[in-house]
């Protein structure tokens, strides 16, 4: 069965916006080696740099966590590799905006490249900066939503910050290399937080600037 009719199947994915993305956007395009068996993997694979692109149902979960709509207004830190990146895209529209933040050089680059296969940023609808996750996009602040593909020890002040009131942001805090949990805040006003919390998970780091060596 393919991967992604059996993660409907066992209720993984369920909402129609986000089947939809994952039926037009192609992990294949997002992978080192475009062949379509390991992109049916429910697993994570390498992507260069020491990092994975992630496991479908790990990112299936988050999506359905982050609950993006049309029109919405997303940060994606940590965008890899750039399939999480063109799913928001896909189901934001023409008229939301994704904007991925990736730190090493190569991925960044690869992002650009991979994104493009769907015109999303010749239509203005996402763009791909190479810094630090940690200090988020001010420029374009608030968003709606804040997806973080990378384990935080601690959540970083200013993707709170950058969060618009009513918004939702999804993000790994964790030690590195031990089981972490994915948090899911809801902003209900400045300074104020609902926070839901699925532990169980490993992610790599969100990488620091000072670590960055590109």
């Amino acid at each position: 069965m393919p991967l992604i009719d059996n993660l409907i199947k066992k209720g993984n994915l369920k909402t129609d916006n986000i089947i939809k993305a994952f039926q037009r956007i192609k992990r294949s395009d997002f992978i080192i080696n475009s062949d379509n068996r390991l992109a049916e993997l429910n697993e994570p694979l390498p992507i260069g740099q020491g990092q994975t692109i992630s496991q479908p149902l790990t990112v299936t979960n988050m999506l359905e966590m982050l609950k993006p709509a049309k029109n919405d207004i997303i940060l994606d830190v940590g965008c890899g590799s750039g399939w999480t990146t063109a799913l928001l895209a896909e189901i934001v529209g023409e008229r939301g905006r994704v904007y991925g933040l990736e730190i090493i050089k190569e991925l960044a680059e690869r992002a650009r490249n991979n994104v493009a296969k769907y015109n999303f940023i010749s239509h203005n609808i996402v763009q791909i900066f190479c810094q630090d996750g940690y200090g988020g996009l001010p420029q374009f602040a608030p968003f709606d939503k804040i997806l973080v593909s990378a384990a935080a020890e601690n959540i970083p002040a200013n993707l709170l910050s950058q969060l618009a009131v009513g918004g939702r942001m999804v993000i790994p805090v964790g030690r590195p290399h031990r089981s972490q949990a994915i948090m899911v805040l809801n902003k209900i006003k400045k300074n104020k937080f609902n926070k839901e919390i699925y532990p169980g998970y490993i992610f790599v780091p969100l990488v620091k600037k000072y670590l960055n060596k590109y």
